[in-house]
């Protein structure tokens, strides 16, 4: 149901949804993204889609495999 109303709410515009460990039953709204920003430590450490980030199997990886087992 949120992510339903996170769609209609969206359509048309750009948004940014802030994602972190807290929020890991969301993880559908990242892998819908265009693009997804990886922060640690108030840096960017990968910038990419939802494909491009589990294919170079970094950090967004990690958190995508942990959010899949929990």
């Amino acid at each position: 149901m949120l992510d339903h109303a996170a769609e209609v709410a969206l359509a048309g515009r750009t948004g940014l949804v802030i994602a972190g460990l807290v929020i890991a039953h969301r993880r559908s709204q990242a892998a819908a993204c265009d693009r997804i920003v990886v922060m640690e430590a108030g840096r960017v450490v990968e910038l990419g889609s939802h494909k491009e980030l589990l294919a170079a199997r970094g950090r967004y990886a990690e958190l995508w495999a942990a959010w899949s087992v929990s």
